[in-house]
């Protein structure tokens, strides 16, 4: 058992370098970054669709796609007007890591973006331990899930800076309660900022543009 903790330690810390060196990289550059989680089916591409849509305009984007298996989600963003889109296929590792990052930046243009995504694997156990480099995490959550879902991932909650709550024009379909997922959350971490939206109607969007455009 001691073995396996210094092992995963030297594992953290490797991570944490490299991750200490993306943040002054993208520092440098002048680049808000955002790292986004969520339970699989949460609704993370469909928000970034939504939003390359309505900024490409007005914001420069890349964003990096993470998955398990496929390239799917990255095709979708491409097909969204995404200009700057890579890939990372896991071939199974529940989560990214700041080697994987590291390495997609190293092979994108990222003269003049202002704005970078990082779509995180669907999980919210397994990324919560990796800092990417990222300004803030994003967890995204929607009405279709448990109203208890910070209390049964506590971590990914507390290292969050932002939750956004999406699917809210399914309200009433189940028993999801917007008050107590709020406080649940607020309970764990208190600084949060909440977003409560619906990339099929559009309701709350733009409250969400509006504060990624006084990021940048």
């Amino acid at each position: 058992m001691t073995q396996k903790i210094e092992i995963e330690k030297k594992i953290l810390s490797e991570n944490d370098r490299l991750a200490a060196g993306i943040r002054r990289l993208l520092k440098d550059k002048k680049i808000v970054s955002l790292n986004l989680v969520s339970s699989p089916g949460s609704g993370k591409t469909t928000l970034l669709e939504k939003t390359l849509v309505a900024l490409k305009n007005e914001i420069k984007m890349a964003l990096i796609a993470g998955d398990v298996q496929t390239e799917n989600d990255a095709n979708r963003l491409i097909r969204a007007g995404g200009k700057i889109v890579l890939p990372i296929v896991t071939g199974g590792a529940c989560h990214l890591d700041a080697k994987m990052i590291n390495e997609a930046l190293g092979k994108m243009n990222l003269d003049g973006v202002q704005l970078l995504f990082i779509e995180n694997v669907g999980n919210l156990v397994c990324p919560s331990s990796y800092d990417l480099g990222e300004d803030m995490k994003v967890t995204v959550i929607s009405t279709t899930e448990g109203d208890d879902k910070p209390l049964k991932y506590p971590a990914m909650f507390r290292r969050s800076s932002v939750m956004v709550i999406n699917k809210t024009d399914l309200l009433g379909y189940s028993d999801f309660d917007m008050a107590l997922v709020k406080n649940n959350a607020l309970q764990i971490n208190g600084n949060l900022k909440i977003f409560e939206l619906s990339c099929r109607t559009g309701i709350g969007l733009e409250v969400w543009y509006n504060w990624l455009k006084s990021l940048v």
